[in-house]
């Protein structure tokens, strides 16, 4: 089974809530998964981890505060992650258009640009349309885990 690094983005708790409820799901079925609430490039390159993004979006399609420091030192450090596996979920509100979801392309864009591999299509949780997102995370979750 894989070792799997949640790295989250959270402003009111959504994001943090649905990885806590991944790792809840995912620990049984033999994954060794951490969740990240302050990530640091630390937390990547001292290991080869599997590495799930698990964030919401915020303004206009903005990185919350907590994930935005890992997020600008991966944009501009860029430790080579050749082939290392990568998922994206992502919170948003489709009534913010162009923006829905934006901070889960911003996080797929930088881990491209360190060479690590995406696993899987990214899911897009709709805030209009989903209430409860852990519940649609872990399915998707669990999915994503076995094809590591």
């Amino acid at each position: 089974m894989a070792a799997i690094r949640i790295l989250t983005g959270s402003v009111y708790g959504g994001a943090l809530q649905t990885a806590k409820t991944i790792k809840e799901t995912l620990e049984p079925e033999g994954h060794q998964v951490s969740v990240l609430e302050s990530p640091s490039l630390d937390d990547i390159t001292t290991n080869n981890d599997a590495l799930l993004v698990c964030t919401s979006t915020t303004g206009q399609g903005e990185l919350p505060p907590n994930l935005l420091p890992f997020y600008v030192d991966l944009k501009e450090q860029l430790p080579q992650q050749p082939g290392r596996p990568f998922g994206i979920i992502v919170l948003g509100d489709s009534s913010y258009g162009d923006t829905y979801c934006g901070a889960g392309d911003l996080m797929e864009e930088a881990l491209y640009e360190t060479c690590a591999r995406k696993v899987g299509e990214t899911l897009k949780i709709d805030a209009l349309e989903t209430l409860e997102p852990e519940a649609e995370a872990v399915e998707w979750a669990s999915q994503w885990a076995k094809e590591l």
